[in-house]
């Protein structure tokens, strides 16, 4: 393919219509690299143009070109193969030749983008634009990414946590956070009450845990990562005592969370209370928070 690349006699540059007025999302790709791509919601039409040059004056023979809108489901652990959920098209030229540089409009109307794209660990959720001209020995392809944000109702019902935590007769606590329902910008705000304390507690930490789940049994793979960590209570707590909490959502990467996506993955968010005693034992409760994107004002 290689030398095929490097043959190519074409230039080919997609641009989207407006692409620089629009709210641009940073997305880490491999080896630290990061790239910026421009933000579309659900229901709005791609629309832009497809530039083709010709390289060093010679004429480009083809047979066919077309742009394709396209979403796939990419799971690392199975490389080969990517799952297309949405794939639009549209030709752009019939079978010809090409003497010199054209530009071509394309408008994907209305689309329906039923997902919001996602990078995890195991998994990726993409959007892209697809030029392919096609050619005898080998066609040339060209891609552009964009990324997709999706805004779900803000839930009707939002009940408070309520949960206790209990050793027999050594200790007895009871957490409480104001909902179980948060937005990407929201703030957590809970208290714990120490009802029985006859062990040495250290300290105490509260934790924000995303669960990737990925394919289905039996090749299901499970990976967590910590999104945030912070001690709440240094020290040894006394009968009767509350400790409050507030957890400012804002300045973490969070996502929504994502529930069985396509039947390919999802993305669960949990709050993880650690306590820790004198002898290093640990004590955990883990309560799962669903989280929630609203327009931003």
């Amino acid at each position: 393919m290689a030398s095929y690349f490097f043959a190519q006699p074409v230039d080919v540059e997609i641009r989207l219509e407006g692409e620089e007025n629009r709210k641009q999302v940073e997305v880490k790709l491999e080896k630290d690299r990061k790239e910026a791509y421009p933000v579309y919601y659900d229901g709005e039409p791609i629309t832009g143009q497809v530039v083709v040059r010709l390289r060093d004056g010679r004429k480009l023979v083809h047979d066919g070109i077309k742009v394709e809108f396209v979403g796939t489901i990419e799971l690392f652990y199975d490389r080969g193969n990517h799952y297309e959920f949405l794939s639009l098209s549209q030709e752009l030229a019939a079978p010809g030749e090409m003497r010199q540089a054209q530009t071509f409009d394309f408008n994907f109307k209305n689309v329906e983008k039923q997902y919001e794209s996602y990078q995890g660990i195991n998994v990726k959720l993409r959007y892209f634009v697809r030029v392919t001209i096609a050619r005898r020995l080998a066609d040339v392809m060209k891609e552009k990414d964009l990324w997709v944000h999706s805004y779900r109702m803000p839930p009707d019902s939002n009940n408070s946590i309520k949960m206790e935590v209990g050793i027999e007769d050594c200790l007895h606590i009871e957490f409480e956070y104001n909902k179980s329902k948060y937005h990407l910008k929201d703030v957590i705000v809970g208290k714990i009450y120490f009802l029985l304390v006859r062990i040495k507690i250290k300290h105490m930490e509260l934790s924000i845990i995303r669960r990737e789940t990925t394919g289905a049994v039996p090749n299901q793979y499970n990976e967590s990562e910590t999104i945030t960590k912070f001690e709440i209570m240094d020290g040894a707590p006394v009968r009767g005592e509350t400790i409050p909490i507030r957890l400012f959502l804002g300045g973490f990467e969070l996502t929504p969370t994502f529930r069985d996506v396509n039947k390919k993955f999802s993305t669960r968010y949990y709050l993880n209370l650690v306590l820790v005693d004198e002898e290093n034992r640990r004590y955990f409760k883990q309560q799962e928070i669903t989280v929630f994107r609203i327009p931003e004002n």
